[in-house]
């Protein structure tokens, strides 16, 4: 088929009426079929199909959202620093994973980063403007508003993680936290090593409350008190595992392990324990948590607690779309996985 021109001869994109001559149907059909294939025979919808294939047609989003009053775009929203997106690599690999699911539907990403107050303030609002048809909310504390903000805005909305203190009034997606950390321990303890040491994720978020109390679960039922000076809290970056390092080392020296709630504080923890002359694993063995490009970057290579990362992020996205489609909130939980590797 041959496209017009304009007179400077530059080609003009395809229209709707050339995706109906392309297909010998009606321009209504075309329309019909972008917007959901309601009323549209099965060969009618084929015929245009081909159709958009052959002429390159992109749909008009700007038009069609006047139209069905949705956007066509979902947000990305995570409220940490920003600097924490660019070190953790867990939020690019699930950014890249949501990204690729949504493309399959055709829909664009807007990420949204929102580590402050007045950054919260100014991304709920504009969220709440209707300028996506819904959130995937990639980091949750408690006392942070943004959730329940959301929710009451009637934003269509899937955390990563069970919100704290919202319990099923929003959909969330995650991994078995207290589950893949009993694994951990349990892993430990077959080894002989009782003075087990953990830093903790941050306590007002789900995975830093769910993977301390396997920690304490295993502990308790194999019989060992909880040692307090051998819990130490950390915020999922390097720099807090460098610190909870040093910080255990000092209150419990006959310290023989330690499961961190992440791996990329587990490499700041490797670091510490090489610059004290630590011999890892045999004077300290040492667990991660997330299976992240951070366990293999390190030597020795990292054990540690598989998250599903793909289904993770797929899952996220199914929700939500079911969501957006007029579904009711639901919950997903997935199986996690301990992956042996050198450093126990």
């Amino acid at each position: 088929m041959t496209m017009s021109s304009s007179a400077g001869g530059r080609r003009k994109p395809p229209t709707i009426h050339d995706v109906a001559r392309e297909a010998g149907v009606s321009r209504g059909t075309v329309s019909r079929v972008l917007n959901g294939g309601h009323y549209v025979s099965p060969a009618a919808a084929e015929a245009v199909n081909d159709a958009i294939r052959r002429t390159g047609y992109v749909v008009n989003r700007h038009a069609r959202s006047l139209i069905t009053g949705r956007s066509d775009s979902v947000g990305f929203l995570l409220t940490e620093p920003q600097e924490r997106f660019f070190e953790d690599p867990n939020f690019n690999v699930l950014l890249s994973g949501c990204t690729q699911a949504l493309a399959s539907h055709d829909i664009p990403v807007l990420l949204m980063l929102a580590g402050t107050k007045d950054e919260r303030r100014r991304i709920t609002r504009y969220i709440t403007a209707g300028h996506v048809d819904g959130v995937l909310l990639v980091s949750s504390h408690s006392g942070d508003p943004v959730a329940q903000e959301l929710r009451e805005a009637g934003v269509p909305l899937v955390a990563c993680g069970k919100p704290i203190g919202l319990g099923s009034k929003v959909s969330y997606v995650a991994a078995d936290d207290r589950d893949g950390a009993r694994d951990m321990v349990h892993h430990l303890l077959s080894l002989g090593r009782r003075r087990i040491g953990m830093i903790t994720g941050p306590l007002d978020t789900p995975g830093g409350v769910e993977r301390l109390a396997g920690y304490k679960e295993v502990l308790t039922e194999a019989g060992i008190e909880i040692d307090e000076a051998l819990v130490v809290s950390g915020d999922y970056s390097k720099a807090s595992g460098e610190a909870g390092a040093e910080r255990l080392l000092a209150q419990a020296p006959d310290m023989d392990a330690v499961f961190v709630a992440s791996d990329l504080m587990a490499q700041g923890v490797l670091a510490v324990l090489q610059r004290a002359g630590k011999r890892v694993p045999d004077d300290i063995a040492v667990g991660g948590f997330d299976d992240s490009p951070a366990a293999t970057a390190v030597t020795p290579a990292l054990t540690t607690i598989r998250q599903p990362w793909d289904r993770i992020s797929t899952e996220m996205v199914r929700v939500l779309l079911a969501q957006i489609g007029g579904e009711d909130p639901a919950a997903v939980i997935l199986p996690t996985e301990l992956v042996r590797r050198d450093s126990t």
